[in-house]
C-alpha cells in the first residue's frame, strides 16, 4: 500500500473566497484540466444560510497548491423556485462531450416530510467552463424503483458514443440519535441518450457492516481496469472514503485497507475526509478531497506516484 502525501489546505473558502455565495464550503472538489498551466477544479460553495452554488478555483499544474484566480460569480446558480434544484447545486462530473464541456451535477429540493431530496441534473458550456446553461429544468436522472429520493450522478464517462454512468440512489433515511439520514448505495446505468436514460440500471455496491450510505463515486481506468474512490458512512458517524475495483465498470471489488490516506492529528481533516477525486499529473496523481463537516473549510490536496495506484488496480484484485 502506497501512502497518498498530503499537501494541505488549498483553498479556505472563508479566507479567500468572493462574495456572499462564496462564504464557506467547498463541496465535492472535482478537477478539470483548463491547459498544461492551469487545473480547475469545481466545487459547490455556500452562502451564510448554508445554500450551495458551484463556482470554481483555477490552481497551477505545476504546483496545484497555488491558486491562481477564483470565479467571481456562480458558473451554475441554484434553479427557479419549485423546481428540483431551487435549494442548492453540487458537483457530479465535468466531461467533454458532444456540444460542449458537460457539468452533471446535484440538484437539492427541501419538501414538507423528508430532509431534502436530490437528483442529477445537466448543464453544458460552449465558452470552455467559465459559464454553464441548463439543458432543461427537470432531471436528467429522476425518481425511479429503488431512487425515490435520491439520484446522483458523480462520474460519467464518454467512449464511442456512449454514456456510462455511476451514481448514488437512495430510497429511504436513516434515523441517528433523532435526526434523519439519507440511505444510499452505487448504481450504474449505460445510454447512447441523455434525455433517454433506461430505468434497467445495475448495482455497483452496496453498505455493508455497519454501514448506512456509500456514494460519491468517482470512476477512473487505471492501467486497464476500472478503479473508483467512493465515500462510505457508518451509524457511529465515521465519514470516509474506500476503494473498489473491477474489469468491465459493474461488479467491483472492494479494497477500503488499500485506501493510503489517514486523517491528521488536528486541523481541517482531522475528523472527516471525504470525496475523493482524481487527476493525472505527469508521472503523478493528485487527490483533491474534502475533510471535516464535509468540507466546510474548503478542499485539500494530496499526491502520489503514478506507477503505485497503477499497482494498486491490480492489488485489490
Amino acid at each position: 500500500m502506497y501512502a497518498w502525501r498530503k499537501k494541505g489546505l488549498v483553498f479556505e473558502t472563508a479566507r479567500q473566497g468572493v462574495g456572499g455565495w462564496m462564504r464557506h464550503s467547498a463541496l465535492t472538489p472535482t478537477p478539470w484540466r483548463i491547459d498544461n498551466e492551469r487545473i480547475r477544479v469545481y466545487a459547490g460553495f455556500r452562502d451564510a444560510e448554508g445554500v450551495s452554488r458551484i463556482g470554481y478555483v483555477d490552481l497551477s499544474a505545476d504546483e496545484p497548491t497555488v491558486v491562481l484566480a477564483v470565479s467571481r460569480e456562480p458558473v451554475l446558480d441554484v434553479g427557479r423556485a419549485g423546481c428540483f434544484d431551487d435549494n442548492g447545486v453540487i458537483l457530479g462530473d465535468v466531461v467533454d462531450g458532444p456540444g460542449g464541456l458537460h457539468l452533471f451535477y446535484v440538484g437539492f429540493q427541501r419538501v414538507a416530510r423528508a430532509k431534502f431530496l436530490a437528483f442529477t441534473g445537466l448543464a453544458v458550456s460552449r465558452d470552455g467552463g467559465e459559464h454553464f446553461e441548463r439543458v432543461q429544468e427537470t432531471p436528467l436522472l429522476d425518481r425511479a424503483p429503488g431512487r425515490s429520493t435520491i439520484a446522483a450522478v458523480h462520474s460519467a464517462h464518454y467512449e464511442g458514443g456512449r454514456w456510462r454512468l455511476w451514481y448514488a440512489a437512495g430510497d429511504d433515511w436513516e434515523w441517528i440519535g433523532g435526526a434523519p439520514f439519507p440511505r444510499y448505495h452505487i448504481r450504474c446505468a449505460e445510454t447512447d441518450d441523455l434525455h433517454a436514460i433506461p430505468g434497467a440500471d445495475h448495482v455497483c455496491l452496496l453498505p455493508r457492516g455497519s454501514e448506512y450510505r456509500i456514494g460519491r463515486p468517482r470512476v477512473y481506468r487505471l492501467d486497464g481496469r476500472y478503479l473508483m474512490y467512493f465515500t462510505r458512512g457508518n451509524r457511529t458517524g465515521e465519514y470516509f472514503p474506500g476503494i473498489a475495483v473491477g474489469d468491465d465498470g459493474v461488479h467491483w471489488a472492494r479494497c477500503d485497507e488499500q485506501l493510503g490516506l489517514a486523517l491528521s492529528e488536528s486541523g481541517w481533516d482531522s475528523r472527516t475526509l471525504c470525496y475523493p477525486a482524481l487527476l493525472r499529473q505527469g508521472d503523478r496523481l493528485l487527490m483533491f478531497y474534502n475533510g471535516n463537516d464535509m468540507g466546510v473549510e474548503g478542499f485539500g490536496l494530496a499526491e502520489a506516484p503514478l506507477h503505485a495506484m497503477e499497482g494498486l488496480a491490480h492489488a485489490c484484485a
